[in-house]
């Protein structure tokens, strides 16, 4: 088999996301090398490379000058992003920027006005890229039940679930009504990103609850503060269509019409027991058929870190004219609105119905 070609890669940031880029070019070297970051000051610049090996810039133009990559990433404040994706436009380098690609309604719009129609940006939208997810997008697609008609996803936020419901249902731009509210009830919260606090004391912790109707199809949202990082809670993703069910690894379908039939998805998953082949996710089956191969076995990485290095690779052949576009600017952008509109709702109390935008195709 032909070895995949390496892809290079700028990195214009340097926090903890921006790491994440780094951390699996050194865990892949034959897969990806950062070409270079940019980083606001010298002595941040000293610490990246100190750890990570990376030769740093204090701007994207001496990146570029350094050395050419096949794309640059953009991992800065919210704010910032719009800003240095319109630079790396304007210098005609293709981007990958993080979610999402402008912090409210107007940054989008004037974003989208700017650099739209370029064709040089897309989004690091990992979640359908995720091997559970993946799976799951793979048995929709292919009919198992019937029709999609509605999404419900409790597991992470705003713009990432939309992304989810929005893929999972194969709706395109359309106008969306979005009702949520919040409701604050007591919860421990024993784990951060800053690692076990030792302290179980209930916090009042918020849940947003939010229904999206796409016109005939409808998601749910269903969130809790910090739910990424909280054991206390778990993940659920519920995709109904007109002859089955889909929960989280189980299938229940209709494959005549007086015989329910019930199938679940299953990782192979080695390294377990007195499994000796190492730590990995091989592949996830559906009724005896592979329906997902993870694109980096023997790494040994996370789903969340086979998803960003997938969407990596992905970039890297789209931005070398090789593969498709993996996740446009239009669908992050769309993304974003239903998820702003769901903060309206919650802070108006009342629906909110998002219009036709010039990003819709």
């Amino acid at each position: 088999m032909k070895p995949a070609p390496q892809t290079r890669f700028g990195l214009v940031g340097s926090g903890w996301r921006g790491e994440f880029f780094l951390r699996l070019a050194r865990l892949l070297p034959e897969r990806f090398r950062a070409t270079g970051a940019v980083t606001r000051t010298e002595s941040r610049g000293a610490a990246v490379t100190a750890e990570w090996g990376v030769r740093t810039f204090r701007t994207a133009a001496e990146l570029l000058a350094h050395e050419r990559p096949d794309f640059v990433i953009v991992s800065v404040p919210w704010p910032v992003t719009p800003e240095v994706t319109r630079d790396l436009v304007a210098a005609g380098v293709p981007v990958l920027a993080e979610t999402p690609p402008a912090p409210d309604l107007a940054g989008l719009r004037s974003l989208w006005s700017d650099v739209g129609e370029s064709g040089l940006v897309q989004v690091a939208e990992q979640y359908l890229l995720m091997p559970g997810h993946a799976a799951r997008l793979e048995v929709v697609r292919a009919g198992v039940l019937g029709e999609p008609t509605s999404v419900q996803v409790s597991s992470t936020h705003l713009y990432h679930a939309v992304s989810l419901i929005r893929g999972l249902l194969g709706v395109g731009y359309d106008a969306a009504e979005v009702s949520a509210r919040a409701f604050v009830a007591p919860l421990a919260n024993p784990l951060s990103p800053a690692g076990w606090s030792g302290d179980a004391t209930p916090q009042q912790l918020s849940t947003t609850l939010a229904t999206i109707d796409f016109g005939g199809r409808m998601g749910l949202y269903d969130f809790t503060d910090n739910q990424w990082w909280n054991p206390l809670r778990a993940r659920r993703l519920v995709v109904r269509g007109s002859l089955g069910e889909l929960v989280d690894d189980r299938v229940v379908r209709l494959v005549d019409p007086t015989t329910p039939v019930e199938s679940s998805l299953v990782r192979r998953q080695t390294g377990v027991d007195l499994n000796l082949e190492g730590l990995d996710l091989k592949h996830i089956s559906f009724d005896g058929s592979v329906v997902y191969r993870n694109p980096f076995v023997g790494s040994g990485m996370s789903d969340d870190d086979i998803a960003v290095a997938d969407i990596m690779a992905r970039a890297g052949a789209w931005a070398r004219e090789e593969g498709p576009a993996p996740y446009a600017l239009a669908e992050a952008c769309q993304d974003h609105l239903i998820s702003l509109a769901i903060e309206e709702s919650v802070r108006t109390d009342r629906p909110v119905v998002t219009a036709r935008e010039a990003w819709a195709r």
